[in-house]
This record gives C-alpha cells, structure tokens and sequence, in this order.
C-alpha cells in the first residue's frame, strides 16, 4: 500500500540490473522510467534526487515541487531515445511529454529533452559516475 503524495512511498528507485544491461540502453531507460514513474505518481522528491547537479541547482526542491503542485492526472511519456557516445561517456536521450491538467481543469503540456549520462568504464570514475543518471531535463510548456 502506497501512503501519501510525495512521502517516498513507494521507492522509485532503479531495479537493480545484471551489469551488462546496467552498461547499456536498458540501464539508461531503467533510470528514465524510474524518474517518469515518480512524476506520475506524485513522488516529485524522488524524481529531484535524480536530477543531475547542474539541475538541482536550477530547480531547488521547492522549485521542483512548484512545477508539478498544481497539476492534476500527471502522464509522463519517454519513448525509445538515442544513444550516443563520446569521450569516455555514454549519453542517452528522450523527447518527453508530460501532460496534465491545470487546477482549473484544462490541458498543460510539457515538453522536452531529458538526457541521461554514465561515464564509461574509465579508471578512476566513481561508482556514481558509471551509474546512469539525469544529466538534464529540458521542460518547456507548451499549454
């Protein structure tokens, strides 16, 4: 049983994956449907932590939380993106579209690119940098 909105519950977090799939298109789209699940469900806190840092300076919690408050019956669609490489990292991206409805009922679409990244298995990378995550998320409305 899930609790309330935005109380971690449940745990959105990535499954965890074999480390060859981990490496690939099916870790990065592990991590984006991750992220899109908790928008949807309202999870917004979860989808913040992980946004890359550059983002999370961008958009504070506070300010996170603001773009998704008011909106009501919260889809997030990523279809199938590209994948490319260079200079050590691998990137990933989908053109996504978050669609809603505002407190007064009527439609509100975001969109944008959001991009997700991993360092290759470079010597010396950190755990967290071989780990796919949110490089950034580009969301213009398109109401």
């Amino acid at each position: 049983m899930t609790g309330g909105e935005n109380d971690g519950s449940p745990d959105l977090s990535p499954a965890p994956l074999t480390p060859e799939a981990e490496r690939g298109e099916t870790g990065a789209r592990n991590v984006l449907l991750s992220f899109a699940r908790a928008i949807e469900l309202r999870e917004f806190d979860q989808a913040w932590e992980m946004l890359d840092e550059g983002d999370q300076q961008r958009w504070d919690k506070a300010q996170w939380r603001a773009l998704f408050a008011d909106l009501g019956k919260i889809t997030v669609a990523v279809p199938d993106g590209s994948m490319e490489g260079a200079a050590g990292s691998s990137y990933y991206t989908s053109e996504a579209t978050i669609t809603a409805t505002d407190k007064d009922g009527r439609p509100v679409r975001y969109e944008g690119p959001i991009v997700l990244r991993r360092v290759n298995d470079v010597p010396g990378a950190s755990a967290a940098q071989l780990r796919w995550h949110i490089d950034s998320v580009q969301l213009d409305w398109t109401h």
